[in-house]
């Protein structure tokens, strides 16, 4: 038998995150590092040759979510 993690659901951290940051805009703790990943993956999406900004853009914005549910 296996036993139920203490830690909260992947889905449902993201969930709770992005509602919250909704709700609270930049008063919201996670606000800030969540931009500032977007903007450095943003400018690393445009220096790449392969990336366009906007991946990078997505993509630091979610690596940076991503650290903030799993920490």
């Amino acid at each position: 038998m296996t036993e139920p993690n203490d830690k909260p659901d992947l889905v449902e951290g993201l969930r709770e995150e992005v509602k919250g940051m909704a709700k609270e805009g930049m008063r919201h703790p996670s606000t800030k590092p969540v931009l500032t990943g977007a903007a450095v993956g943003a400018v690393a999406g445009a220096v790449l040759p392969i990336v366009s900004w906007p991946l990078g853009l997505v993509a630091g914005a979610g690596y940076m979510l991503y650290k903030r549910i799993r920490r």
